[in-house]
Formats: C-alpha cells, sequence, structure tokens
C-alpha cells in the first residue's frame, strides 16, 4: 500500500541499526585488548556467536516473547515472527527493520558477559549461555520494559537500555563470574588482588572509540522515527546529551586515578567513557546537558570505586570491568532518571514517584536475572562443565579450545625476503654470492689461537642507548647486538597501579646490548660502559661477563680471534 511506511523513519531505524551492530565490533576489541595475547581468538570468537547464535535464537523465540502479546509477564510464542505486530510498530516502519533493530540490541546484552568471564570459560559453555539469554532472559525483562509489560504500565523509563540492555548483561556477567572463579593467579593466599595487565592497550582504546561512535546509533535511534520537529529536536539533543555524559565522565575517571594512583590509569579512563554512556542511556532524552554533565560526573565515580568494590571487596574478577560499567552504572543511569528528568525528576519537582518507580524497575530486573541466570549457570556447570581445566588456563584457550598457536602469528617479522622464484633474496648492502669468499662448509674445527674470547651483556636504560653506543665506537667496539626487553632488578620496578591494583612486579622498558671482544681489554668496556650509564639512581642497571668457548664467522668459516676482525 503506497504511503504505508516513511522512509525517513525506516532508514534511520536501519542506520542505527547497523550501528548498535558495529558495537560488536567495539566490544571485541575491548575485551581483547584488556586480556592476555594468548586468550585474543578466543574472545573474538565468543563475541562473534553472540551475534551469531543470538540472530537466529532471538528470531525464533525471543523476539515473540518480547513483543508477541500484551500481558503483564510475558508476550507470547511466536516463531520465526510471523504474527500481526502492528499495534507495537514504531510509526512508518515495517516489522522486518523493526526486528533487526531489535536483533542487534539483544546481541549487546548477551556480549557484556563474555568479559567478565574472560579467560577461563569453556567455548562450548559459553554458546549455552548466550543462546539461553537471547532466547527467555532478555526477551522477558525486555517484555516489562519494552514490550508494555508491567514495568512500562507502570510508567517505568529506559529510553535505551540502560537497564534493558546494560544492566541485564552486567548482573549475568556479575552471576557468571562469581559461579565461574576468579583467574589463576589473580588473588593470592590472603586474598590481596594482583593485577594482571591486558596485553594491548591500543585495542582497547580502539574499542571505546568504536563504541562510542556507536551509540549515537544506539541512543539516537531509539527515537525510531526520523520525521517532524519533535522527532527531530529530540534525535539532536540525545546526541548531545550522550556525548557530554561520556566525555564528563572521561574527565572524572582520569582526574580520580590522577588522584589515587598519582597517575592518571589509562584502562580504568576508558571504562569511565563507556560508564557515561551506559549510564546516560536510560535517560538522554529527558535530561538537559547540564543533567547529562552531572550524571557523568557521578557515574565517574560508581566506576571506579564500584570496580575497587567488585574486585578486593566481592573479590569478583572481571577482567574488563564490565560488572561495575554495565551492571552498576546501568542501574544507576536508570535511577538517575527519577532524579535528574526535567518534568518529572526529584531535582525538577516532580516527587519521588518516577524514583520508585525506576527503583522498582531495578531491582526487580536484577532479581529476574539473577535467578535465572544462576539456574543457568550451576546446569551448564552441573552437566558440561563451566571452566576449561587449569592446564588450559596457563596455555591460553586460543591454543587449547581453538587450535591457534596465536592470535598474531602473521604480524610477527619474518628475516626472511622471498623472491618470485622462492630463493631468498639477499639482504640490502650484501656481497653478492659470485663475490664471496669460497669457503668449506663441511665440517667444524675449535679455534687453536688461545686469544681469549669474552661476552659482555648490558642492560641498561633506553634513554642511555646513544651514550653507550658513542662510549664503545671510542674505543673501537664495533660490533654489537641490541634488543629491546622488558625487566627490573630486585626492587621489582617503579610502584605502579593497573586499575586501582598495586602491580606486584612492574617491568620496565630496557636494552640488551651483548658485544664479544678480544682486542680490546674487558676491565675497558666495563669501565666506558659503567661512566656511559651512570646516574646515581636505581635502575641504571647490570653488566655480565661471559667467557666465550668460541665464535664462527659463518661468512668465512673463520674461528676464534680472527672470526671477530671484519678486515679482509
Amino acid at each position: 500500500m503506497e504511503g504505508l511506511y516513511s522512509s525517513s523513519n525506516t532508514i534511520w531505524v536501519l542506520v542505527a541499526a547497523a550501528l548498535v551492530f558495529f558495537m560488536q565490533a567495539g566490544f571485541a576489541m575491548v575485551e581483547t585488548g584488556f586480556t592476555r595475547a594468548k586468550n585474543a581468538g578466543n574472545i573474538i570468537m565468543k563475541n562473534l556467536m553472540d551475534f551469531s547464535l543470538g540472530t537466529p535464537i532471538y528470531w525464533l523465540f525471543g523476539f515473540g516473547i518480547m513483543f508477541g502479546g500484551s500481558g503483564l509477564l510475558i508476550g507470547g510464542f511466536d516463531p520465526m515472527v510471523k504474527g500481526d505486530y502492528s499495534s507495537i510498530l514504531p510509526s512508518g516502519v515495517p516489522l522486518m527493520a523493526f526486528l533487526i533493530f531489535q536483533t542487534v540490541f539483544c546481541a549487546t546484552a548477551a556480549t557484556i558477559v563474555s568479559g567478565a568471564m574472560a579467560e577461563r570459560t569453556k567455548f562450548s559453555s559459553y554458546c549455552i549461555y548466550s543462546m539461553v539469554i537471547s532466547a527467555f532472559v532478555y526477551p522477558v525483562s525486555g517484555h516489562w520494559i519494552w514490550g508494555g509489560g508491567w514495568l512500562a504500565q507502570q510508567g517505568f523509563h529506559d529510553f535505551a537500555g540502560s537497564t534493558a540492555v546494560h544492566m541485564v548483561g552486567g548482573v549475568a556477567a556479575l552471576v557468571g563470574a562469581k559461579i565461574l572463579g576468579p583467574r589463576i593467579g589473580k588473588y593470592d593466599k590472603n586474598g590481596k588482588p594482583k593485577a594482571i595487565p591486558g596485553h594491548s592497550l591500543t585495542l582497547g582504546a580502539l574499542g571505546v572509540f568504536i563504541l562510542w561512535f556507536c551509540w549515537f546509533g544506539f541512543n539516537g535511534g531509539s527515537t525510531v522515527s526520523a520525521t517532524g520537529d519533535d522527532a527531530i529536536l529530540a534525535m539532536g539533543s540525545i546526541f548531545v546529551t550522550t556525548n557530554m555524559a561520556a566525555a564528563v565522565a572521561t574527565v572524572t575517571v582520569m582526574c580520580i586515578t590522577w588522584i589515587r594512583y598519582k597517575k592518571p590509569d589509562v584502562s580504568m579512563t576508558l571504562n569511565g567513557s563507556l560508564a557515561g554512556l551506559v549510564a546516560i542511556t536510560a535517560g538522554c532524552d529527558l535530561v538537559s546537558p547540564l543533567g547529562a554533565a552531572v550524571i557523568g560526573i557521578l557515574a565517574g565515580f560508581v566506576v571506579v570505586f564500584g570496580i575497587e568494590f567488585i574486585d578486593k571487596v566481592l573479590k569478583i574478577d572481571d577482567p574488563v570491568g564490565a560488572i561495575g560499567v554495565h551492571g552498576l552504572c546501568g542501574a544507576f543511569g536508570t535511577l538517575a532518571v527519577g532524579l535528574f528528568a526535567q518534568e518529572e525528576g526529584l531535582f525538577y519537582g516532580g516527587g519521588v514517584k518516577l524514583l520508585l518507580t525506576q527503583f522498582i524497575g531495578v531491582v526487580s530486573v536484577a532479581a529476574w536475572v539473577i535467578v535465572t541466570m544462576v539456574i543457568t549457570f550451576y546446569l551448564i556447570k552441573t552437566i558440561v562443565g563451566l571452566r576449561v581445566s587449569k592446564e588450559e588456563e596457563i596455555l591460553g584457550l586460543d591454543i587449547k579450545e581453538h587450535g591457534l598457536t596465536s592470535a598474531y602469528a602473521d604480524f610477527m617479522p619474518s628475516p626472511d625476503v622471498f623472491t618470485g622464484s622462492g630463493e631468498v633474496a639477499a639482504p640490502l648492502g650484501t656481497v653478492p654470492i659470485t663475490q664471496a669468499v669460497k669457503v668449506s662448509t663441511t665440517g667444524y674445527t675449535v679455534s687453536e689461537d688461545k686469544q681469549k674470547l669474552t661476552q659482555i651483556v648490558i642492560i641498561a636504560k633506553q634513554s642511555k642507548f646513544e651514550d653507550l653506543k658513542k662510549a664503545m665506537n671510542a674505543i673501537e667496539v664495533t660490533g654489537m647486538t641490541v634488543t629491546n626487553v622488558l625487566g627490573c632488578g630486585i626492587q621489582k620496578g617503579s610502584t605502579e597501579f593497573y586499575r586501582g591494583v598495586p602491580m606486584d612486579m612492574n617491568l620496565l622498558p630496557k636494552i640488551k646490548v651483548e658485544i664479544v671482544v678480544s682486542k680490546v681489554p674487558v676491565a675497558t668496556v666495563v669501565n666506558e660502559a659503567r661512566k656511559a650509564l651512570y646516574t646515581g639512581n636505581i635502575g641504571d642497571g647490570k653488566i655480565f661477563v661471559y667467557d666465550v668457548e668460541d665464535v664462527i664467522k659463518v661468512r668465512t668459516g673463520e674461528t676464534g680471534f680472527a672470526a671477530l676482525q671484519d678486515e679482509d
């Protein structure tokens, strides 16, 4: 029928759905970066399966339960979405557009859990959990809030899902991580938490920027309309409040960690950005920019102290901070609607009615998720097992669960350069093979020149390398091997914090210089190296001296003293 659907409304809903789908990439990068490299492939697979399993499961079961009826507690059973949903569809938006929009929201709730349960959960067990939350747990509470259920009838307001999506995922993460137990080495024998840094803050930051960008679709798209002045004004306001809360929360967390840990904590500040986004999601359509800024400030405090409380007091191991970001800030953001809504909020003279309604909604949804997830995870634990073995956890889930030696194998530098014929090409600046000294390549005889050979290994600050190199050149030591390494001495490095937990051993960037000498006296090399490296402070480095049995020059086959001389 011509004119039945609105092009602008439908396109806006589909664009927003695409943005919310791309949040899967953001979550994958955050979780991968905040965990160890040996589990990177496993994290990627879990995020991929959340959406891939969740899509057909939500189509078969979830959407009908969420929107297929007007019951107070549950919708209906409508496999493959064949029913009449005209009464709940947004104006001018066809059913299939609304279905994909709701599908990506469901996947977002499911994927929150993978970060909190990272590095020790069986892949098969995680897939079972993902199907359960997509089929039943999320749709039931979603019906209460968005499908015309009892909370919607009470006036509960959760515009884009602080509770419906994020708190559901955060509470499920809390239950799962608690039942699963902490990673090996996370707590000492006295229960004190130990820092286990993620392997790539770069990936974590990329994930946060992706999520921030996609959140404009997550919140803005929840207008499900782009027609008329009211919708257009709402879209602009939602973009501003969403961005404001995220930015202010980020600055707040930076300041808090700077004061508490003496330096601004990078990973916690990244969590602060997500905390502000989660907290503003429920009320982004009702609060002013000022209200959004205040919500951002409060969310910053909630996430920092919430993550510390979960880690240090509850002793629940959450590698990425998902419980604090999504669970605590989701609940806080929903309650904040009752305080900062410009028409009905307590701070705007609206009384406590909306705040009480918000509180009832938060408590009831949290209770629903706790009960269903406790049953789900205990059944999984009993029937198929929830946690990998100690050996699998230590070796990493990539190799044991997926047969993946390394998620980064193709990025490792290769020393060989291959030509089109399959032969190894000569490095630039080397002598052509036709001009090389012809020597026998059979056999090896220990040098008999009796000249003493000594290896000197120097561990030093990177900043002192140029001084060391000049000092070695001055005494005619021209051959050295230099490697960038991480390390510390008996003092275990300077005291630093990772997500509020002091590092047991802080490995600092160093250089390792290896020199083998024969003609230059060892004492001269050592003395000149000490002069070049000395500052008088802890961490100046160490010099190790070893005897060398022999040296063989590959090109000529010369051994001993002669092998160390470059003259032909």
